[in-house]
């Protein structure tokens, strides 16, 4: 784990780095307050910091009450180094936002352990944030395909929606729904049917824009949310899924498992009065039509 040293005594630095490398750290360097800010901001910086109290430009509390006012997720874990020793000091250095506080001289094994207990702490909030990471994504992706799940593709077309009445913008919304996928299933076994869904997800993925949203709304259905999009490009997007899905069958063990989807566009209007459940129950029977019509095709609201 980095550490960075921060103080204007070049002797100091020098001991401690040596101290820090011994024990397995590696060790960043700051000749004052301003240059171990600088250091700070970089990227992959040290999280775990001994500053001292006393340095030309920023001082150690001073840093202590920069790093605890930004705004960020990765938190540093601060030691101040300081040859005051009053308990006044102390007070007012853990108030700055230190977590610790040495006073010099100090013991290399106090220090070593200090160090150690800091490093723990790190990687416990390390833990916690990717444990909190994983179960945001959980809670907003399918656990099947990896797309969007249903709550959170009808938060993101509602959250378009909005921004569309605001701006005075289009809008498109495509439903599409796997034709005969119960004899998928029937034919090849469940397994393969959530294969199918696998893949027919990841092809809709690669034939939207970067900014369009895909979820599975439910069963073999899928929901896609076009902002800044236009009824003749939505056309053309949801033409390349058709042609996509129907050109290339989907390999499953031993099995080429001919697939093909049928959709519905409706596309929002500026100064019309809707909703979320209006555009879906639209775009659902746009959809319906198709299915009427034959299936593998796209049909307009």
């Amino acid at each position: 784990m980095k550490v960075l040293i921060a103080d204007d005594d070049q002797i100091s630095r020098k001991v401690v780095r040596a101290l820090l490398v011994k024990w397995g750290f590696e060790a960043v360097e700051a000749a004052d307050g301003d240059q171990a800010w600088q250091i700070l901001q970089e990227d992959d910086a040290p999280r775990l910091v001994l500053a001292d109290w006393m340095m030309p430009g920023m001082d150690g509390p001073e840093l202590c009450r920069c790093l605890r006012e930004k705004s960020e997720s990765s938190y540093h874990y601060i030691i101040l180094l300081t040859s005051r020793d009053s308990k006044e000091d102390i007070v007012d250095g853990l108030n700055a936002g230190a977590d610790d506080y040495i006073t010099k001289p100090f013991m290399p094994q106090e220090l070593e352990v200090r160090l150690r207990i800091g490093a723990r702490i790190l990687e416990l909030q390390q833990s916690l944030q990717e444990a909190l990471e994983l179960q945001r994504y959980q809670a907003q992706h399918d656990p099947l395909t990896g797309i969007l799940n249903h709550g959170e593709i009808l938060r993101i077309l509602e959250q378009e929606l909005e921004r569309s009445c605001r701006q005075n913008s289009d809008l498109a919304i495509i439903m599409g729904d796997l034709d005969h996928f119960k004899k998928v299933n029937d034919t090849y076994g469940h397994v393969a049917g959530d294969a199918v869904l696998v893949e027919v997800a990841q092809r809709i993925k690669n034939n939207i824009r970067l900014y369009d949203a895909a979820g599975r709304y439910g069963g073999e259905e899928f929901l896609l949310v076009l902002p800044g999009c236009s009824e003749e490009e939505a056309l053309q997007i949801g033409r390349r899924i058709l042609n996509n899905i129907e050109q290339q069958a989907i390999k499953f063990q031993d099995n080429n498992i001919a697939v093909t989807i049928s959709l519905g566009l409706t596309c929002f209007k500026t100064g019309e009065q809707t909703n979320v459940s209006s555009l879906v129950q639209q775009a659902d029977n746009a959809l319906y039509k198709a299915k009427q019509n034959g299936r593998n095709r796209m049909e307009i609201y």
